[in-house]
């Protein structure tokens, strides 16, 4: 039997074109992030969100979320209410193109209809509905209300007028499709209660109000206390001991609202929940880094001012933090969040703004409250002597290990002076050039730099014998400690973390990718231990007057300049390439940890990766032809890339 014949590429009609939500169908990981509990869950928080942003911006001051059936909600609000009336371009009532077009809606304009919005891309809703089996729009306004239901993204009716209505506001209710939602699509009345209350507590003027029908409750979950309230409260749940009797608390109203509430508890973890414009931010972002700066700083100058540091006694920012539970609410005009699912922020400006906030705040705090300050102070104390002598005898053991290993470590490695797993960092950098810049301006006590000569070899489907006799990648096996294959162990690791600092180009991208790949495949415990880390030096340096900016990418330079007032006259330069950038430079935007953005490689799913690296980097180069050509599967690699979840 023959097989059929393949399309030539070279003929349009190979050429696919994703019409209408189709995209968000095809792909819908691009958008919510997975298609398990996580992402099913994520439909809900998207409606909720667009209600939250109602009441941020003065219309509106209930919601409620009711569950239905185990798979169908609705959220309701009394905020503005959906537009109604017809487009004039479009000739399509405006709660039709918004449930039906990707990025249309009222946050592109000038900032009259929404000064704070987490929502800035104009996708949410329609992403909802383009996931769901079945949707209904009622909006309430104009003196009427309207209704309009939808299947898989497409409206299967007209817009009706139901009758005549005095109130405003806006009901969606949602059923997930089943076919998306291959894992199940029965929500979790418990995660939902839990998320409504935390955004009860971050909007501590908003009445939120969960029934849950299918079990026969009804909870109120208004929180007027606010940030102070919900962290007593996350303490408690936690069954942490604190440490002082008094937690610190600030707010502000401008020039974006920003509040904070922590405390230190007897516990050796740090936690921090951070939100920006009411949205949880689980993988922090430039505002956590700004808080965790003004912590440290604030805590020092307590203890320099009351000279409170035992002498020969090194106290780390570390130690300065461990038992910390913090909340931390920003409100910022236009956020940069990392994906569409806004799971970090990306406003360089954040991390100085909280900062000199929060550090003054806290320092006056601690000499106001001294009793509460010298607890606080003296459980870092003990954290400190703890951890230098957790470190004393590790490194008694490690630098015996490490003295007879060093006689076999590359000749081009620039090693760092420590022997602290916590603190001791690799940088794999792109060529003698870019090396020469990492050495001058690292910190050569912490920080380590190995050059590699150009791009290594790919390494997929190769044994791992095989990819060691590759010089480069065993001086890199060399340097790690742990060995590959077979033999890794991951006792052996000499760094706390193996960073991939490369050119921010297309060239740079291949590198990490190869890079990548032989991790995965040779080494993958220690992407699994969260031990590899992807550097992001900037493509742009951007200097207005005497202000300069540092931008990642062209999107990143985009959003900079579109946030320069009228009349300013850029002047914007791009780095070649890292060897170029001067030592002091990248030491500030990429070495230095307070300033610095690292992504974290994460495996979300082990049998996606396989494919992914088998099709970007196998010998068979059909899907690798595939992947390059279909722009829906190039934003999705690129997507996986950005966010270090590969």
């Amino acid at each position: 039997m023959n097989a059929p014949a393949k399309k030539s590429y070279t003929a349009a009609e190979s050429i696919q074109v994703l019409k209408g939500l189709e995209a968000v169908r095809k792909r819908p990981g691009m958008y919510i992030g997975t298609t398990d509990e996580k992402g099913l869950h994520h439909l809900v928080w998207e409606i909720v969100d667009n209600s939250v942003d109602e009441y941020l911006n003065g219309f509106g001051d209930a919601i409620t979320v009711t569950l239905h059936a185990p798979d169908a909600i609705s959220v309701t609000d009394n905020g503005r209410g959906i537009p109604v009336d017809i487009h004039p371009e479009f000739g399509k009532p405006g709660v039709e193109l918004i449930l039906t077009t990707l990025h249309s809606g009222a946050k592109f304009g000038d900032g009259d209809s929404y000064i704070h919005s987490g929502g800035l891309h104009g996708v949410g809703s329609s992403v909802v509905n383009a996931l769901s089996r079945r949707l209904v729009a009622t909006i309430r306004r104009d003196g009427g209300e309207w209704r309009q239901e939808f299947a898989a993204g497409v409206a299967t009716g007209p817009l009706q007028r139901l009758g005549s209505h005095r109130g405003h506001g806006t009901t969606i209710y949602f059923e997930p499709d089943p076919t998306i939602f291959k894992h199940g699509t029965h929500f979790n009345p418990e995660l939902i209660r839990t998320h409504l209350e935390a955004m009860s507590y971050i909007h501590s003027g908003l009445k939120i109000t969960f029934c849950d029908e299918v079990a026969g409750q009804v909870y109120d979950l208004s929180h007027p206390g606010g940030l102070p309230e919900f962290l007593v409260t996350l303490i408690k749940q936690s069954e942490r001991v604190a440490v002082a009797d008094v937690n610190f608390a600030a707010s502000r109203s401008s020039p974006n609202k920003l509040e904070v509430a922590l405390g230190w508890t007897d516990s050796g973890e740090e936690v921090i929940r951070s939100y920006v414009n009411g949205i949880r931010t689980p993988d922090g972002g430039t505002h956590e880094n700004g808080l965790r700066s003004a912590i440290a700083e604030a805590v020092r100058g307590y203890m320099r001012v009351h000279d409170l540091t035992p002498k020969g006694l090194e106290i780390s920012a570390r130690d300065i933090r461990e038992g910390v539970v913090a909340i931390l609410s920003v409100f910022v005009r236009e956020p940069m969040f990392q994906s569409q699912t806004k799971n970090r922020l990306n406003n360089p400006e954040m991390t100085a703004e909280v900062e000199n906030f929060v550090r003054p705040a806290l320092e006056t705090w601690l000499n106001s409250n001294k009793r509460a300050a010298d607890a606080i102070v003296g459980r870092i104390i003990l954290a400190a002597r703890a951890r230098a002598a957790m470190r004393d005898a590790e490194n008694a053991v490690k630098r015996k290990t490490l003295t007879s290993r060093r006689v076999n470590l590359p000749g081009k490695l620039a090693d760092c002076k420590s022997n602290d797993l916590d603190q001791t960092e690799l940088f794999i950098v792109e060529g003698d050039s870019a090396g020469g810049s990492a050495k001058q301006g690292r910190d050569n006590h912490t920080q380590a730099v190995l050059p590699l000569r150009g791009k290594i070899l790919n390494s997929e489907g190769f044994t791992t014998a095989k990819a060691l006799a590759n010089a480069e990648l065993q001086d890199l096996v060399s340097a790690i400690g742990t060995g590959a294959g077979e033999k890794f162990n991951l006792a052996g690791l000499r760094y706390g973390k193996i960073i991939l600092l490369m050119d921010a180009d297309d060239d740079g991208y291949h590198i990490s990718t190869l890079l990548l790949t032989f991790f995965f495949r040779h080494m993958r415990p220690l992407i699994e231990a969260g031990r590899v880390y992807i550097a992001q030096p900037p493509l742009f340096r951007i200097d207005v007057g005497k202000e300069t900016y540092w931008a990642r990418d062209r999107e990143h330079k985009a959003q900079i300049l579109r946030k320069l007032r009228a009349n300013a006259k850029p002047k914007i330069t791009r780095f070649k390439g890292l060897g170029e950038m001067d030592a002091k430079v990248l030491r500030e935007t990429t070495l230095d940890p307070r300033n610095r953005t690292l992504l974290r490689v994460e495996i979300d799913s082990l049998p996606e990766a396989d494919r992914v690296f088998s099709d970007l980097m196998g010998k068979d180069a059909t899907e690798r032809t595939r992947l390059i050509t279909s722009p829906a599967e190039l934003v999705a690699v690129e997507q996986l890339e950005t966010e270090g979840h590969i």
